[in-house]
């Protein structure tokens, strides 16, 4: 239910106006002058401003510049007696939506009302589109049929009901993505919006612009007031990948919007108030990151509420044949070529692949099997994978101890270490070919190479 604040001293036009608005399915907030109505603005976040011309304390022109200043995609209809007009239109030149004069019909107001946050919708959505591809707006198909599968799809069911903040845990590439978009669209909140941003990706002096925008000024280069992510996310969900790799500054800043449902834009020293469900995503161990102090301990409470962990596709190799045929057909489409089918022999590969890179991998092995297939049936030769006899020797180093989590994550770092020090070594250490070929950020590349000690490739 949108929210419509109305300024006006006149009490009768007021309880009108209320009556109107109410029966319409709107909440109606009543503000008796201007200093009354900006301080509304300023601390409950309206949806439109509804407001006469001239006020006590504090005209209707004030009025519309704190709601512009507030949010500029506010919309303001201003209401002007006869003799007011040419006001009005100036009012309109400065950021008004419309403006309406005295005396008037209700219908025709909720009329205007209507147009105005529709337009304010349409605004919002035009500005997501700008950060996202339609397609990723989908409902995400997870195919799964292990019992691990099928327990967390559960999980994550019952957990979308709420507003409840969600912390998916896996490794690279177990498609905690699809996860986040299926939580968002199972959810009283599927109409809204879903948010995503990789926190690995940005450096950290942008990100927090990213994340809760900036005022005009902030810093040089802030040319014009920018919208964050959290005010885009607003009524709806807001994705925070690779939560690990914020940095302490940043990570205060965004305990403070989580526990006070608000935040304040870079340069600002307004809070805006927001309504959004977080779910966060992360592949490494926060618990190891808060012994080693680089990740808040109550950060990492407000995040962990309903904790999902994804299991690699090493632990649920039942699932492989069904994505195996959905990747087939999927790319094959994709590529106008004729269906295809794999072999026995080409499926046993599969099947007795370790995946280090788990469903990112073996998509990215389907792609690449399919161009390069010309017939009907897919051989192991069209995979590209090594055997086993191939596969590097080391596994043995890897410390048998401590829970499964603990030791699947030592044998990932100690593959990762091991890759970023090969491909560095085929690039002559030039570190952006490297985070090309590894398909990670120049960012992500530089944390991982001090994370693992890497000094110089061998």
């Amino acid at each position: 239910m949108e929210t419509i604040l109305v300024v006006e001293d006149h009490e009768g036009l007021a309880v009108m106006l209320i009556q109107a608005l109410t029966d319409a399915d709107y909440h109606v907030h009543w503000a008796r002058d201007g200093k009354e109505g900006i301080a509304f603005i300023e601390s409950k976040h309206p949806d439109l401003v509804i407001t006469d011309l001239k006020l006590p304390y504090k005209t209707g022109i004030d009025v519309l510049h704190a709601a512009k200043e507030h949010r500029a995609s506010m919309p303001v209809i201003i209401m002007t007696a006869h003799g007011s007009f040419d006001i009005a239109v100036k009012a309109v030149k400065e950021g008004a939506y419309d403006f309406i004069s005295k005396p008037f019909e209700p219908d025709h107001l909720l009329l205007q009302i209507e147009k105005a946050l529709k337009n304010q919708r349409l605004f919002k959505e035009n500005l997501i589109l700008k950060e996202t591809f339609s397609s990723q707006l989908a409902f995400p198909k997870i195919i799964g049929k292990s019992p691990e599968m099928l327990n967390i799809l559960e999980q994550a069911r019952k957990v979308a009901q709420g507003k409840t903040t969600v912390l998916l845990l896996g490794e690279s590439g177990t498609g905690k993505e699809l996860f986040a978009r299926a939580v968002h669209m199972l959810s009283p909140r599927k109409e809204g919006s879903l948010i995503t941003i990789n926190c690995a990706a940005i450096p950290h002096d942008l990100l927090e612009s990213e994340l809760f925008g900036h005022e005009k000024g902030a810093f040089t280069g802030a040319i014009a007031k920018k919208i964050g992510k959290f005010e885009l996310a607003d009524k709806g969900t807001i994705f925070l990948d690779e939560i690990g790799d914020m940095n302490l500054v940043l990570q205060s800043k965004l305990l403070r919007v989580l526990e006070e449902n608000s935040l304040v834009r870079v340069g600002g020293t307004t809070r805006i108030p927001i309504d959004v469900r977080v779910i966060a995503a992360t592949n490494r161990g926060l618990p190891k990151l808060i012994e080693q102090k680089k990740f808040r301990e109550d950060l990492y409470y407000r995040l962990n509420v309903f904790p999902l962990a994804i299991p690699a596709l090493r632990e649920r190799t039942e699932d492989i044949p069904a994505m195996v045929e959905h990747f087939v057909d999927h790319f094959a489409k994709e590529m106008n070529k004729p269906p295809k089918k794999l072999s026995k022999e080409a499926l046993s590969r599969l099947m007795e692949h370790p995946w280090t890179g788990n469903v990112r991998e073996l998509q990215n092995t389907i792609e690449r099997a399919t161009i390069l297939c010309d017939g009907h049936k897919i051989f192991p030769e069209h995979l590209a994978l090594r055997s086993r006899a191939e596969q590097p020797a080391g596994l043995k180093d890897i410390p048998l101890e401590g829970s499964l989590h603990e030791v699947s994550e030592a044998a990932s770092r100690m593959i990762e270490s091991r890759m970023i020090r090969k491909v560095l070594s085929q690039t002559n250490g030039n570190k952006s070919r490297a985070a090309e070929r590894l398909q990670v950020s120049y960012k992500t590349l530089l944390t991982k190479i001090k994370d693992y000690g890497i000094e110089k490739p061998n």
